[in-house]
C-alpha cells in the first residue's frame, strides 16, 4: 500500500535538529511528568463515575485499561527512540502513514490534550470548591464555579487555574517541570495517605457481587476511566526536550505508567470497600446502580435530576467523602487539599503535549509558522502555549468534567491504535534501521493495543463514539481548505527560515 506524503525519519530528524528545542530533561524529570500526566481526575474523581456503571468490576476495569496502554506504551518506546523529537504520536504517523494520516492523528490529539486539560482543570475547580466550603463553612454561589449544564454561567476557578499554568509553561520547561515534581509527590502521599486509612477497615462484603453488570459494565467504565491514563503518551513529546532520549523516554513511559496502575488497584480497593460502597443507590434517571457504586454521587445527581438546592454546590470529590464517611474528616479535608494543590500538575502536562504537538506541525507547514516560534528569552514556543491555554481555558469554563473526559478518551484511543499500526508497518517496510530500544514480542503487543483500543471506543457512550468521526470531518476540510497546500513536504522543501527566535 502506498500512503500520501509521507515524511521520512531522515527528514523528521534534520527538521528538528535545525528548529529544536532545548535539551534540558533527565530520566527521573521525565518519569515525573509522566506521572504527573496521569495521576489526577482518573483517580480523584471519575472513580465514583466508574463505579457507577461497574461496582467493584472497577477494579478490573483499571487493570483492563492499564493493560491496553501498556501494550500501546511498548509501541510508544520503540518510535520515540528511534525518533526522539516533539509531536508524538503525529510525527510517528507522519513517518510511516503519510501526512493525511497524520494530520487526523494530529488532529485527534486535541481531544486528548487540550479537551483533557479542560476537564482536569474543572474538576479541580470542583475538589478547591468543596474545601473551601469544608474548611471555611463559606457558601459560594454555583453560578459561577459550575458549567452552564450543571446549572451555572461560567467555572471561573477552571479559568484562573488553566491561565496560570500556561503562564508557567511559557517560562521555560525546565521551571514547569521542577514544579510538576513538586506536585507529584503532593499526590503520591495523597494516595498513599487513602490506602493506608481505608484499605484496613474495608468490608469484604462490598465486593459481592463483583461484576454485577456483567463484562458490559466493566468495559464500559474502563473506557471511561481510561481518561485515568491519559498523559503517559505526552512523555514521548518531551522527547525533543530530554537528555539521552533514545533510554530515557522508553524508561519514563514504563516507568510512570506501571507505577500509576499499582496506585490505582490500591485506591479502588480502598474506595470500594468503604461505606461509601455499601449498597446500591438509586440514580438520577430512577435506576438502582451497581453495588459498590460510590454513594456520594447519589446526592450530586438528585441535585440535578429534581433541581432541589443544597447549601452548598455539589463538587465530586470522591476520595475525600470516602475518608470523611470513615471518621477521617480533618483527613478527608488534607485530601482534598492535595487534590487541590496537585491536579494542576495533570493540566500542566496536556497543554505541554498538546503545544509540543501544534509546534511540530506547525513546523511541517500544516499551521500557522507563528506556531512554531521559539521565545528568544525562555526557549519555548509562546505564541502556541498562549494560543492553546486560552482554547483549554473557554472548554472548562462550559463544559463539565465528565463529558470533557469521555470525549478526549475517544481521540486518545484513535492515537493510540495509529501508533500501535505504524510501528508495525515499520518493522516491515523499514526492518534494518537502527532502533535503540526494541521492543519484545511487538507482533503480539501491538495487535492487542489495536483491538484494545477499538473494544474501548465501542464501549464509549455513543454521543461521545460519534465525536470523533464528526471531529475528524472537520480536521480535513481545515486540512484540504489550509493545511495541505501550505504542507513544506507537498511543496518539496524541508522546513520554513521564518522560525527564528523573536
Amino acid at each position: 500500500m502506498k500512503f500520501d506524503r509521507v515524511k521520512s525519519l531522515d527528514a523528521i530528524l534534520a527538521t528538528a535538529k535545525k528548529k529544536s528545542l532545548n535539551r534540558s530533561l533527565g530520566a527521573f524529570q521525565l518519569t515525573m511528568l509522566g506521572i504527573g500526566g496521569i495521576i489526577g481526575t482518573g483517580i480523584f474523581v471519575l472513580t465514583s463515575e466508574a463505579a457507577q456503571k461497574a461496582g467493584p468490576g472497577m477494579m478490573l476495569s483499571f487493570v483492563l485499561a492499564g493493560f491496553i496502554c501498556m501494550c500501546a506504551a511498548i509501541c510508544y518506546s520503540e518510535l520515540a527512540s528511534m525518533v526522539p523529537t516533539a509531536g508524538s504520536a503525529y510525527t510517528y504517523t507522519y513517518a510511516v502513514m503519510g501526512e493525511r494520516l497524520a494530520w487526523m492523528v494530529g488532529w485527534a490529539l486535541i481531544l486528548e490534550y487540550a479537551i483533557g486539560a479542560s476537564a482536569v482543570a474543572s474538576s479541580w475547580s470542583g475538589y478547591m470548591i468543596g474545601l473551601v466550603q469544608n474548611l471555611f463553612h463559606i457558601k459560594i454561589s454555583p453560578l459561577w464555579v459550575n458549567s452552564p449544564s450543571a446549572g451555572g454561567y461560567i467555572n471561573l476557578p477552571a479559568v484562573v487555574i488553566t491561565l496560570l499554568i500556561t503562564w508557567l509553561l511559557i517560562l521555560g520547561t525546565t521551571e514547569s517541570a521542577r514544579a510538576n515534581a513538586i506536585l507529584v509527590g503532593i499526590k503520591v502521599a495523597a494516595l498513599s495517605l487513602f490506602a493506608i486509612l481505608a484499605i484496613p477497615v474495608m468490608n469484604a462484603s462490598h465486593f459481592e457481587p463483583f461484576m454485577p453488570t456483567g463484562i458490559t459494565g466493566v468495559a464500559g467504565a474502563a473506557a471511561s476511566i481510561f481518561f485515568a491514563y491519559v498523559g503517559f503518551d505526552a512523555v514521548s513529546t518531551a522527547a525533543e526536550e530530554t537528555r539521552n532520549p533514545q533510554r530515557n523516554v522508553p524508561v519514563a513511559l514504563i516507568a510512570s505508567l506501571a507505577f500509576c496502575t499499582i496506585f490505582y488497584l490500591l485506591v479502588s480497593l480502598g474506595a470500594i470497600g468503604s461505606p461509601l460502597g455499601a449498597q446500591p443507590v438509586t440514580g438520577a434517571d430512577g435506576g438502582i446502580l451497581a453495588p459498590g457504586t460510590l454513594a456520594l454521587e447519589q446526592r450530586c445527581h438528585t441535585i440535578v435530576a429534581t433541581g432541589a438546592q443544597e447549601p452548598l454546590p455539589c463538587s465530586h470529590e470522591a476520595l475525600a467523602h470516602v475518608l470523611r464517611s470513615i471518621g477521617w474528616s480533618r483527613i478527608g479535608n488534607l485530601i482534598g487539599l492535595a487534590a487541590t494543590i496537585a491536579l494542576p500538575s495533570v493540566v500542566l502536562m496536556m497543554i505541554f503535549g498538546q503545544t509540543r504537538i501544534f509546534f511540530t506541525m506547525a513546523r511541517d507547514g500544516l499551521l500557522p509558522d507563528s506556531f512554531a516560534r521559539v521565545h528568544a528569552r525562555y526557549r519555548t514556543p509562546h505564541i502556541v502555549t498562549t494560543v492553546t491555554g486560552i482554547g483549554t481555558a473557554i472548554g472548562a469554563a462550559f463544559l463539565p468534567v465528565g463529558t470533557l473526559a469521555d470525549y478526549s478518551n475517544s481521540g486518545t484511543l484513535f492515537a493510540f491504535a495509529m501508533v500501535a499500526v505504524s510501528v508495525l508497518i515499520l518493522r516491515r517496510t523499514d526492518p534494518t534501521r537502527a532502533r535503540p530500544f526494541r521492543a519484545p514480542a511487538i507482533w503480539l503487543f501491538a495487535p492487542l493495543a489495536i483491538i484494545g483500543c477499538i473494544y474501548l471506543y465501542l464501549s464509549l457512550d455513543l454521543i461521545a463514539i460519534l465525536v470523533l468521526p464528526v471531529w475528524g470531518a472537520i480536521g480535513l476540510l481545515i486540512y484540504y481548505g489550509y493545511g495541505r497546500s501550505r504542507s513544506y513536504v507537498g511543496r518539496g522543501i524541508e522546513t520554513s527560515d521564518s522560525l527564528e527566535p523573536n
